[in-house]
């Protein structure tokens, strides 16, 4: 058994001062496959996998989305 701590949901503002990226920088990003989407929490509240974005912030340049929409 791994004793790895859960994943937590990030809201926007906690992914905005994680990456240092602005609103519309993250969204242009979401919209090209550049960075995770968000998980739906609610319906009308959404979030990202902490570990999706920890995974983009070892390598911003080159990540992309597996499967874009």
């Amino acid at each position: 058994m791994t004793d790895q701590p859960p994943d937590r949901i990030l809201r926007l503002n906690a992914v905005l001062d994680r990456t240092g990226l602005s609103r519309a920088t993250l969204y242009r990003k979401i919209q090209d496959g550049t960075f995770p989407r968000q998980v739906r929490i609610a319906t009308r509240c959404a979030g990202w996998r902490e570990s999706a974005v920890i995974e983009w912030m070892r390598d911003p340049m080159f990540y992309q989305v597996d499967d874009i929409r």
